[in-house]
């Protein structure tokens, strides 16, 4: 029996039609004894037969062309109820056609009283056929039960319509790992009713229940719950150590049913969600519509979805531009199955490379440029700084030169909280990257000079000219990118390996990347020039309790079934990240999510010569040289935890010599 539940096997259909035909011709037999008064005699030498026999054959045509047997009786409802309900009340309309007209003129018989037995034959019949349903069902969820011992048992969030949608497709969708044992919901209207046989409780017993009915796990659909609520059942949860998953809104379902992949256990996105961002898309829709725009690292985590969300703008062109030649191909494929081929334009080529970004420039022709290139593994770069140099730093200036020359209307840069009071080499380039952007802007020199010597490239463009606006928008760690902490966390959890923190007290910010590119995208519609925008990153998450989090997630104790690694600091890793330093203020805008940074204003000339003499110090391959020069240029770059820290000592003694 078990193996037979296990596997949802099935009885032919035909075996059920017969299994309908031998009640229907009892309870019509049945019927006729009744209105008969059991006088077998004359039963017998009447037309028990024939009447019998000809209700039975109408009644098998009927139940057939209705399909009454078709229906998996394991799964009967209240539809299958009036199917047969009709189906008994067609037989016996048509039986009176028939009899009328066929079997009293040919056998040439009198019948005493059939309406009364087709009206006794009606209830009886339906109430067997029915029963008949109720007590396979019964039986099944019974052995079912029975066989589940093995099962982890699940309530199902909510009451509504979309609850009970779960409740049957979990059960229609033969998942044979957990059984439902309930609802639970906040509606205290229907606390301790019964919808479709099982109870509904109220989510304030929810931890008793974990005790009474050991129940492992809840369900909850994705859309069930506004964001708010949703965080507070999820975090009652984790704390009981009951596990969630999650079922997408039932027109996601393939084909109206509900498929085993598509049960999932609940992402830590969803417990980290805030409320959704309002953004103007009129007004962002004005500034890309019809526009030629390039995006650079369109292959990355943050570029590859600014193009989906640019493209859904109705740009003229989309140009993206990556080096990383696999994630590239994947992110054209995907955008090319959405929107026309037409609009999409893929640039394989290294921001490095001048003269390649020079034609990239000169064939395309780009108006808005969302700068998203970077580097941005603080350790990787620690360990080759001239590389975060020549792309972080370069690369920026090559794409923003080539910007003003080709008279681009506005260029957008992604930068980092690293880049506040930098503790390493990749929050040190991008601080540069952005004094360099927000100097474009802020000049008082009169010429702009584009200069390659390899090639023998030189160009003058006068600053007074410029028609591009720059813009800068900064902001900490997005969920799930590449390489970050959470999908490092999550393969770690899934090979039952320790989960590795650097250290108890670490704090990040996190955004997931939708709403990290949607306040990009505000940001620079709205930017007028020269502004650092500063996003709203909510409050900071000690990646020890995203850690811990995660673990009982998916459904195991921290330090009991996977255990947390205290690794240390990595180098140039700190412990708390910025959004802005001590000098720096900000102003409010029209989001309320979005502010801008005050910051210094840079001069042209000097911030120029600057990267000059880093990018010759650069190609002398001198580490010390090349991270010297940063922290001149960035007084505020302090190292931390990194063998870099002894320039910032001997920075120290050569300041205190000169002081004396």
């Amino acid at each position: 029996m078990k193996k037979f539940l296990t596997k949802e096997r099935t009885v032919p259909r035909w075996i059920v039609l017969l299994i309908d035909l031998a009640i229907t011709s009892w309870c019509f037999g049945f019927s006729y004894f009744i209105v008969k008064q059991f006088q077998f005699p004359n039963i017998l030498r009447g037309h028990f037969i024939v009447y019998t026999g000809a209700y039975c054959t109408v009644s098998v045509l009927v139940f057939f062309f209705m399909r009454i047997h078709t229906g998996l009786i394991r799964y009967s409802n209240t539809q299958d109820m009036f199917r047969i309900f009709s189906a008994i009340l067609i037989s016996s309309l048509i039986y009176l056609v028939v009899l009328n007209v066929m079997i009293t003129p040919v056998f040439n018989i009198q019948s005493l009283n059939i309406p009364a037995v087709l009206m006794i034959n009606f209830f009886i019949a339906f109430s067997f056929l029915t029963m008949f349903r109720i007590t396979v069902k019964g039986v099944y969820c019974y052995m079912k039960k029975v066989a589940a011992v093995h099962r982890k048992k699940v309530l199902i969030y909510g009451s509504d319509n979309n609850a009970i949608l779960v409740k049957q497709a979990l059960e229609a969708c033969n998942n044979d790992s957990f059984i439902i044992a309930g609802f639970i919901g906040h509606d205290k209207n229907k606390v301790n009713s019964y919808i479709e046989q099982k109870r509904v409780y109220h989510i304030a017993n929810l931890a008793a229940l974990k005790q009474k009915l050991r129940v492992d796990k809840l369900v909850l659909m994705n859309t069930q719950l506004g964001v708010k609520d949703k965080k507070a059942v999820l975090e009652r949860c984790l704390r009981l150590g009951l596990q969630v998953l999650t079922v997408p809104p039932a027109d996601q379902w393939m084909s109206g049913k509900l498929k085993t992949n598509q049960i999932q256990d609940l992402k830590i996105e969803d417990l980290l969600q805030r409320e959704p961002i309002v953004i103007d898309t009129c007004r962002i829709s004005k500034e890309l519509v019809g526009k030629r725009v390039l995006i650079t690292g369109a292959a990355g985590s943050i570029g590859s979805e600014i193009a989906r969300q640019v493209l859904n703008y109705d740009p003229e062109m989309v140009i993206l531009c990556d080096q990383a030649e696999s994630p590239l191909h994947e992110i054209q494929l995907e955008v090319e199955e959405n929107f026309t081929k037409e609009q999409i334009r893929v640039f394989i080529a290294d921001i490095n490379n001048f003269n390649r970004m020079y034609y990239m420039f000169n064939h395309y022709r780009p108006e808005i440029i969302f700068h998203a290139a970077a580097y941005k593994h603080v350790p990787m770069m620690e360990m080759n700084p001239m590389e975060a140099v020549m792309t972080n730093v370069m690369g920026t200036k090559n794409i923003a030169d080539l910007a003003v020359l080709f008279d681009a209307k506005k260029f957008v840069m992604v930068s980092t909280d690293k880049a506040v009071n930098p503790t390493n080499v990749m929050g040190a380039t991008k601080r540069i990257a952005e004094v360099y952007i927000q100097s474009l802007n802020n000049y008082e020199e009169k010429v702009l000079e584009l200069v390659n010597p390899e090639q023998k490239f030189y160009k003058k463009k006068t600053l007074n000219d410029n028609k591009t606006r720059f813009v800068t928008t900064r902001f900490g760690n997005v969920l799930g990118s590449s390489g970050s902490v959470i999908p490092r966390f999550r393969n770690q959890i899934q090979q039952g390996k320790a989960v590795t923190v650097t250290h108890p007290d670490i704090t990040r910010y996190f955004m997931t990347i939708p709403e990290a590119v949607e306040l990009v995208l505000e940001a620079g519609s709205v930017g007028e020039g020269g502004e650092i925008f500063v996003f709203d990153m909510g409050e900071p998450v000690k990646i020890i309790d995203l850690a811990r989090n995660m673990i009982k997630l998916a459904g195991m104790e921290p330090d009991i079934d996977i255990p947390i690694l205290v690794t240390g600091l990595r180098p140039g890793e700190k412990l708390y990240e910025e959004l802005l330093n001590e000098d720096e203020k900000t102003c409010p805008t029209h989001h309320k999510k979005i502010k801008i940074a005050k910051v210094a204003p840079y001069p042209y000339t000097k911030i120029t010569e600057d990267i000059a003499i880093l990018g010759r110090i650069t190609q002398n391959n001198n580490e010390l040289d090349v991270v010297k020069k940063m922290k001149e240029i960035v007084p505020e770059f302090i190292s931390k935890n990194s063998r870099f820290e002894d320039l910032d000592q001997s920075y120290e003694s050569v300041k205190e010599e000169v002081t004396h």
